[in-house]
């Protein structure tokens, strides 16, 4: 199939929209995961606060693959960011509740974007191969 000088640039027009789209999908995704892995790692240590006994010394995560001992004291609540730059506190089970939560809606947000992503990806890939083809048939064209 021959393409018109103006179909060509405007399939082009539309290649750069889809590498656009792409490039902020792709920092979407990665915002996503760092986000997921922020709530996982919260929820899990909730989690082993709420499990342990007055007492016990449990390692606290507190970033960068480094930990915290620390003692559990009778207190079993948490102070959780609840969004917009706010916190507020709750009982150790329903702030593992709200991480559980957290982790499930960033999840979907993170599969979803990935769908996106990969669908223009798709898209991207077979414009580009038709643009290619028409450029290859002009050059043999002019041969």
């Amino acid at each position: 199939m021959k393409m018109e000088d103006n179909e060509l640039r405007q399939a082009m027009a539309v290649l750069d929209t889809y590498n656009a789209q792409l490039e902020a999908l792709n920092r979407q995704v990665r915002l996503l995961q760092v986000s997921l892995e922020d709530a996982t790692r919260a929820r899990e240590s909730f989690k082993a606060l709420a499990d342990a006994e007055e007492g016990d010394e449990i390692l606290i995560p507190v970033g960068a693959s480094s930990f915290v001992p620390a003692k559990v004291t009778g207190k079993k609540k948490a102070i959780v960011g609840i969004g917009n730059r706010f916190s507020a506190e709750k009982d150790m089970d329903e702030a593992v509740t709200y991480m559980d939560k957290m982790v499930n809606d960033v999840s979907e947000a993170l599969r979803s974007a990935i769908g996106t992503l990969n669908e223009i990806e798709a898209m991207a890939t077979e414009l580009t191969m038709t643009i290619q083809n028409e450029y290859r048939n002009r050059q043999l064209a002019m041969q």
